[in-house]
């Protein structure tokens, strides 16, 4: 059995303070991975740097008080590797990976995009490095035997029951029709070779959405996004026995903008 769970905590100290770490001290996976983190290792309060029971993998970005990403391990891993082999981004706080018996994990944080800015481009300068990356690391886990699963916030909602109000954000990023293909060549067979192993868990419904904006009232309506994504290798994720978002039960229980999603893989 392997459990894994990912989270966008939208800044980890603030997180910390608000609900994170009693989260963390009744989770029940075997591997957490963290985006936006935000902070720097030595920033973080000893019980959140070096959680009892955890090996904690850091990979801040090199612009203060940006991204930041994390993999959190009940054993400690054969190997970790931060970044993918993009100069731009392999100091950026946005990728990596560690190495368990069978399994490669990463945690993911995919720029978020504005339309019409620099941060547009750079999400397209992004997507267009990782995908030959993700084709890379699938063929190398098949090669060795191996799986391989990405976790995180991909910014990127793929289809129309992956977002609420779908047609008032056709031309906003996260939604728009070159990303979504961009998400389509991920889980293609033929392309990326990934699976959306929750949308596989859930085909016929709108969601489970796992991000809602703190603006007016969009989580007690559940008007959120399914942008926290768990991508597997096709053996993994045929062995995925069930998936679940952990949405808070209410609007102050929320620690972050985002809620955990997690899936447990059968042996």
């Amino acid at each position: 059995m392997l459990e894994v769970s990912t989270v966008n905590v939208n800044g980890l100290r603030a997180a910390a303070g608000k609900g994170y770490t009693t989260w963390l001290q009744g989770c029940a996976a075997d591997v957490v991975c963290l985006q936006e983190v935000r902070a720097l290792p030595e920033q973080l309060a000893d019980a959140v740097r070096a959680p009892r029971g955890w090996h904690a993998q850091w990979a801040p970005a090199a612009a203060r008080g940006r991204a930041g990403v994390a993999v959190l391990t009940r054993r400690e891993p054969d190997a970790v590797r931060v970044g993918f082999g993009a100069s731009e981004f392999d100091a950026a706080g946005r990728y990596v990976e560690v190495d368990l018996p069978g399994v490669t994990v990463g945690s993911l944080y995919l720029p978020s995009g504005e339309v019409g800015t620099e941060r547009q481009a750079e999400k397209e300068r992004f997507m267009a490095a990782f995908l030959p990356y993700l084709k890379e690391l699938r063929e190398r886990s098949a090669a060795q035997g191996r799986e391989a699963l990405v976790c995180g916030d991909w910014n990127i909602a793929h289809q129309e029951a992956d977002l609420k109000n779908w047609k008032a954000n056709r031309k906003n990023s996260g939604f728009l029709p070159e990303e979504r293909a961009w998400l389509s060549r991920v889980f293609d067979p033929a392309d990326g070779g990934f699976t959306d192993v929750v949308r596989r868990q859930y085909p016929d419904q709108a969601g489970p959405y796992s991000w809602w904006s703190y603006r007016g009232r969009a989580f007690d309506n559940d008007s959120g996004w399914r942008i926290d994504l768990l991508a597997a290798t096709p053996g993994l994720a045929a062995r995925c026995l069930k998936a679940r978002v952990e949405r808070a039960a209410s609007h102050d229980l929320r620690w972050s903008d985002h809620a955990p999603v997690t899936a447990v893989f059968g042996a």
